[in-house]
């Protein structure tokens, strides 16, 4: 008879994939119910702050389980505060992006990070994948801009302000996950979340004072504390995919809970709400599929 049971070093490899799902369920979620908090009143600059605050409860059981063993040499420090910086920076500049310009113009261009990264780890790591992985990928990255794309044309009414500030957002996130690769060849994905979360924290003040406070805030149940509860979605999230940087190669990771996590999403708004996707949303959502099974089966 023949043993079937995968060996150690099998399940090892497919670790990165467990936690990428787990990074596209979660956001996935958090993506179908993230904008309840501001349609009832509770400001997305304050939801930043929420989220800030709902980092600390990942990171700090993460550090218990590790005895808080932070690594705190000078490169260590640099590539967390980096990877945090861009991350919660790249936030801060959409919410005024958004502001300023279109968001279904401004969503597909940010959506375009993984490219970013991509780029960077073939570069500089040289990570290859086989050619169902390079097919994955190119559907992922076609299949992004199609999630938020709107057939309405180009404007510039608004300005022209809010282009640059998207292609800063995208080139911000897309940093972010290659040195959230780079980091965890040398850093524990723990320290790395670690600081994540501090700079999350630091960034507080900055929305805080971004926050129109003239009008009224929804202080209720189903403000902050609802907030908090969809928020803790992301950070968890944020966590699993750290540790999925850590197993997997990035130019995998970076398609797949990219693709993954709008798909999800749709899924999500389909069964809840009952809406149905636009024609581009529902091709999207097919090269995602697509992808997202090429990427699982080939890497």
């Amino acid at each position: 008879m023949t043993d079937t049971t995968a060996s150690p070093a099998a399940v090892a490899s497919r670790r990165w994939l467990w936690f990428a799902l787990m990074t596209v369920g979660l956001w996935g979620v958090w993506g179908a119910f993230a904008g309840i908090s501001a349609q009832r009143g509770f400001p997305e600059t304050l939801v930043y702050c929420v989220w800030a605050l709902t980092m600390i409860v990942p990171a700090v059981v993460v550090m218990q389980r590790e005895k808080w063993k932070l690594d705190r040499d000078p490169r260590s420090i640099l590539y967390g505060l980096l990877i945090g910086l861009t991350g919660a920076g790249g936030q801060m500049i959409l919410f005024y992006a958004v502001s300023t310009g279109p968001a279904y113009l401004i969503f597909p261009i940010i959506s375009l990070s993984p490219l970013v990264t991509i780029l960077m780890s073939l570069l500089v790591l040289r990570e290859r994948t086989s050619r169902l992985g390079a097919l994955g990928v190119a559907l992922a990255l076609i299949a992004l801009p199609l999630f938020d794309f709107s057939p309405q044309g180009f404007s510039f009414a608004n300005g022209s302000t809010w282009f640059p500030l998207a292609l800063v957002i995208m080139l911000c996130w897309g940093v972010q996950a290659f040195f959230m690769k780079l980091a965890n060849n040398r850093m524990s994905a723990e320290s790395i979340f670690f600081y994540m979360m501090l700079t999350g924290l630091i960034l507080t003040p900055v929305a805080f004072a971004m926050t129109d406070f003239s009008r009224p805030i929804n202080w209720g149940w189903d403000g902050p504390w609802l907030a908090g509860a969809i928020q803790m979605l992301n950070a968890i999230g944020a966590l699993f995919l750290v540790y999925a940087f850590r197993h997997g190669k990035a130019i995998v990771v970076a398609p797949l809970t990219n693709a993954g996590a709008p798909l999800a999403t749709a899924v999500i708004a389909l069964i809840v709400a009952g809406v149905m996707p636009g024609e581009l949303k529902m091709v999207g959502l097919a090269l995602a599929f697509v992808a997202a099974a090429l990427l699982a089966t080939a890497a």
